[in-house]
């Protein structure tokens, strides 16, 4: 049986292909010693603490950063609410959506204020108590006194109750 000419040459790329994969130089070796295992300690995980509201007192609850974050986004996080493993767990918030965006600013001796979206003044005492204490936990060494500010309105200077 005769193969057509481009059947002769298909069957030949073929067999030459076979040859260079089967003989490609790689050969055999002993273990390579690459040093001594890593070691020393993993690096801690970044935590959080937001105050939620629970059985209708604050509770300060932890999560897991990631990432460094600013006051002014653990304060959205306050206002996104729980998560729903922390919602299972009988977890809520008092700060409205519509409070965020944030801004936190540091002023001498101690002081922070915090400016939201909706009137400071309409916020329940446990909503402003989640913010102050929200910010303070950022400075557990030295908790600055928090003013809450939004539409013209005011609450404090506050330390947090906890």
């Amino acid at each position: 049986m005769r193969l057509p000419g481009l059947s002769r040459r298909v069957l030949a790329a073929c067999l030459v292909s076979l040859a260079a994969v089967a003989g490609c130089g790689v050969r055999p070796s002993d273990a390579i010693s690459a040093g001594d295992p890593p070691s020393g300690g993993v690096a801690p995980t970044m935590m959080i603490t937001l105050y939620l509201v629970k059985n209708g007192r604050l509770d300060a609850v932890t999560r897991p950063g990631g990432r460094l974050l600013f006051r002014a986004d653990l304060l959205a996080l306050l206002a996104d609410g729980p998560t729903m493993r922390e919602q299972a767990h009988g977890f809520s918030t008092e700060v409205p959506p519509g409070a965020d965006p944030f801004s936190v600013t540091a002023k001498p001796g101690g002081q922070v204020v915090v400016t939201l979206s909706t009137p400071a003044g309409e916020l329940s005492s446990l909503a402003v108590d989640q913010i102050v204490c929200t910010t303070a936990a950022t400075e557990p060494e030295s908790p600055p006194q928090v003013t809450v500010v939004g539409e013209g309105q005011s609450v404090g200077p506050r330390k947090c109750p906890g």
